[in-house]
């Protein structure tokens, strides 16, 4: 079985690497929607996966550091697209969530990407 907990933050960047004139070459922000999914088998005694306070309590250190942040500000994020975003958020999210199988960044409505971790890349 497999569980999501869904964050959302705000931040700014540019691409640096885009071709000359492209839009997002520009200073320019959004609101993201960051889904965490975990999987794993469902405990016979408490009835799930993992208690939903543990994937929060994971994710604050993130959060607090990409929310109302320049991306390109932080460590490892001097190119920001949304697929090096959500490698980078599973870099720091793995090691304190065993059964981590996906996260699913939307940078709007309409767009955004999956990352399933390192064997996928």
């Amino acid at each position: 079985m497999e569980i999501f907990k869904e964050f959302r933050f705000e931040a700014a960047h540019s691409l640096p690497h885009v071709p000359e004139g492209h839009r997002c070459a520009r200073v320019h922000g959004h609101s993201y929607r960051c889904r965490i999914y975990i999987e794993g088998p469902v405990d016979p005694t408490l009835g799930w996966i993992v208690d939903f306070a543990d994937i929060a309590r994971a994710f604050a250190p993130i959060l607090e550091a990409l929310d109302h942040h320049y991306l390109n500000d932080i460590e490892g994020l001097e190119n920001p697209t949304c697929e090096l975003l959500a490698r980078w958020i599973w870099e720091r999210l793995a090691p304190a969530l065993p059964g981590l199988s996906q996260i699913a960044l939307r940078e709007t409505v309409t767009s955004g990407c999956v990352y399933r971790g390192p064997a996928h890349d």
